[in-house]
């Protein structure tokens, strides 16, 4: 009978001892599975992503003063040092969680010939460096983006402010400045890209006079603005798709690759005459004290 019992309790010691055991390993390897997931997550937070953006063929004109009194201009190869040349990082910067190229501007007295407002946005340099080589119409041309607005300030009524985040800007050739007596050669906007109340609203120009020709048309008063057009979708805060299409005589507007606005006929024919360059980034639209907006580009691509 003792014997039963000393068998008895050694049998439990053991059972409750392999039991321990068990435990401990099953802790073990489960603390081991939380240990690597964790490594993993600290990895993964610790990924940085760059823009895959190509400044070489861009200008960025910023909301700072240069020197001169003027808005700060920066060319290529310095833009491609953006990320550490302190003139840029306010306003031209890396979201290295999302990728983005981000374009931060606010009222400043940083601003460009005929205009009030002030900008953080490139221009496009089809020899890097050099803005007398330039694109027209018959030659075509396509931009396309992808970006969304991060921020943006809203005035005293609260709506929100405005924000040109697309354009195609005409200029004269050499010739056509001495030509017709004109001191630079800035031309007309020939397309403007706005965010405005969440929606992407676009402008144009149209002759006042159909019949214009020659040197009449080299004229900036000679062109006015259109009505101009908002596409349904409402983008808001989200991520977009803008693809512009040039070719002779016509300019084709695409927003996320289902909605198309077409401009053809007349007035695209006669601004033929014009050379062109594209524009894109955060040319922000108000005076307003305390106002501001930042534009995050995912992507932008030309080609020719």
């Amino acid at each position: 009978m003792r014997n039963c019992a000393k068998t008895l309790i050694l049998g439990l010691i053991i059972l409750v001892s392999l039991n321990a055991t068990c435990q401990e390993k099953t802790s073990s390897v489960s603390e081991t599975k939380k240990e690597i997931k964790a490594k993993k997550k600290k990895k993964k937070r610790k990924k940085v992503k760059l823009s895959k953006i190509d400044l070489s063929h861009w200008s960025v004109t910023t909301p700072e003063l240069n020197r001169k009194g003027g808005a700060m201009n920066i060319e290529p190869p310095e833009i491609l040092d953006y990320a550490t040349d302190e003139r840029l990082i306010p306003y031209m910067y890396n979201d290295s969680i999302k990728g983005t190229l981000d374009f931060y501007a606010f009222p400043s007295n940083a601003t460009t010939a005929n205009t009030k407002y002030s900008r953080s946005e490139l221009r496009e340099q089809m020899v890097p460096g050099d803005n007398n080589t330039n694109w027209t119409f018959a030659e075509g041309a396509y931009m396309k983006g992808k970006l969304r607005i991060e921020d943006i300030s809203r005035d005293a009524n609260g709506k929100y402010h405005k924000v040109i985040i697309m354009q195609i800007h005409g200029r004269l050739t050499n010739e056509q400045r001495d030509l017709i007596g004109q001191k630079d050669n800035n031309a007309p906007p020939m397309l403007k890209i706005y965010w405005q109340d969440g929606k992407v609203r676009v402008k144009t120009k149209v002759l006042k006079n159909i019949n214009a020709t020659g040197d009449e048309l080299l004229h900036e008063d000679a062109w006015d603005n259109d009505e101009g057009f908002n596409f349904e979708q409402k983008v808001g805060f989200r991520k977009f798709t803008l693809e512009v299409k040039i070719s002779e005589g016509k300019m084709v507007i695409v927003l996320n690759k289902n909605e198309f606005k077409v401009y053809k006929g007349i007035h695209m024919e006669k601004w033929g005459v014009f050379e062109n360059y594209f524009k894109a980034g955060n040319y922000f639209q108000s005076r307003d004290q305390g106002a501001h907006a930042t534009v995050k580009y995912y992507s932008l691509e030309v080609s020719h």
